[in-house]
């Protein structure tokens, strides 16, 4: 209802309707023709200079303005001819299109026709009184009514339009949530298969190569001698490997953030202590993220503990969450070898993954060594009420 071009077609049609109205009668014309074409021409000048500037403005003051003028319009217009009473198939909708609200809209469409017959009686007399209040009245409440039920009609299409944007918005967040929910669940069963396959193989391996060392303590002689050392290398072999299966595990284990990420680190820390026997510490005080957020802090805290395990030889780990100039930031600092040379991505996924998950979300990712020694990681995420933070382009790291 809104193009324009539309209404210009409109407007030049119903006027032209008018002038031919005029020329059926033979020439000579008189003064009621030559003032309904300058009332048509007055028509023209006011909508294309006016009125077609304030589709779509729904204020009150030029809704005024147009309601007068196009009152004046008819009245005048309709006192030099009746059949100037055409242009309310333009007047009325133009009213209805414009208007700011349902009020404004009938109390313009009631100036029209009370117009109309003021327009009516200046031509015929006494005599158009009733033939005016007639016309009036049908055109105006044909009007009213017609315009009542298009409003109502605009407004259920509005709410289910409002609806139907809710409705995709809750099943985008469902579809999220059942693709988190299945990348949980695929990360918990590969933890799963490991642990029971390749972990259990592995501490199998270890226990025989044992087993084996101590049956040859009692062997003299140089091939009994290389037979035990290539065994206690099996074993050494084992046990590192099965070392690395159990991080795999760790890090893929499902830790959701559940009450809070605060409390998803602790638990994270707790299981951490138990497979390495590194002391970790945990201080989480920061507010003002999503869940998204938060699971991409607590994946970023499992890779770096995953690292020191890996990496570090440390003793002592912490893993804090601060918010520091519109961001909270995950540390995960340890007191270990250090970061050395490595950069994310080269010899492995680790820190290359928390990069780009961060990245994801518009985060900073970094990682130095400590002022102490050791290694330390951060992970910046905007907070909900502030801008997207800008990704660190230097990004160092191990891997």
């Amino acid at each position: 209802m809104l193009n324009r071009r539309w209404w210009d077609v409109a407007a030049i049609a119903v006027a032209s309707v008018i002038v031919a109205f005029t020329l059926f009668d033979p020439p000579p014309y008189g003064p009621n023709d030559w003032g309904v074409w300058a009332t048509t021409a007055a028509f023209l000048v006011f909508y294309f200079a006016y009125a077609r500037t304030r589709l779509g403005a729904d204020r009150l003051a030029p809704h005024i303005v147009v309601s007068i003028a196009f009152a004046v319009l008819v009245g005048v217009g309709a006192a030099f001819e009746p059949s100037f009473a055409i242009v309310q198939v333009f007047v009325y909708p133009f009213i209805w299109t414009t208007a700011p609200s349902i009020r404004s809209a009938i109390v313009s469409n009631l100036l029209i026709a009370t117009a109309l017959a003021s327009g009516y009686v200046v031509h015929f007399g006494a005599a158009g009184v009733i033939a005016g209040l007639i016309s009036a009245a049908i055109s105006g409440g044909f009007s009213i009514a017609l315009g009542l039920w298009i409003t109502r009609i605009a407004s259920y299409g509005e709410e289910r339009g409002r609806l139907l944007d809710e409705l995709q918005s809750a099943q985008g967040q469902l579809a999220a949530m059942h693709r988190d929910a299945g990348v949980t669940d695929e990360r918990a069963r590969l933890a799963r298969e490991i642990h029971d396959t390749i972990a259990q193989s592995l501490t199998g391996l270890v226990m025989v190569a044992q087993r084996t060392g101590t049956r040859l303590e009692g062997v003299a002689g140089e091939a009994a001698a290389s037979a035990r050392a290539d065994v206690e290398l099996m074993e050494q072999m084992a046990r590192e490997a099965l070392t690395e299966a159990r991080g795999l595990v760790a890090s893929l284990a499902p830790v959701e953030p559940g009450a809070g990420l605060g409390d998803a680190l602790a638990r994270l820390a707790a299981s951490f202590e138990r497979e390495t026997g590194v002391v970790v510490t945990v201080s989480a005080s920061a507010t003002g993220l999503s869940r998204e957020h938060e699971v991409v802090l607590l994946r970023s805290a499992q890779e770096g503990l995953a690292n020191v395990r890996k990496h570090a030889g440390a003793r002592h780990s912490a893993v804090t969450v601060e918010s520091v100039d519109g961001e909270v930031v995950l540390t995960v600092s340890d007191d270990g070898v250090g970061p050395g040379a490595a950069a994310p991505g080269t010899s492995g996924f680790g820190l290359a993954g928390i990069r780009d998950r961060s990245a994801l979300v518009g985060g900073s990712f970094a990682i130095e060594a400590g002022d102490d020694g050791g290694t330390v990681l951060r992970v910046g995420i905007p907070r909900a009420d502030a801008g997207p933070a800008p990704t660190d382009p230097a990004q160092e790291g191990r891997t």
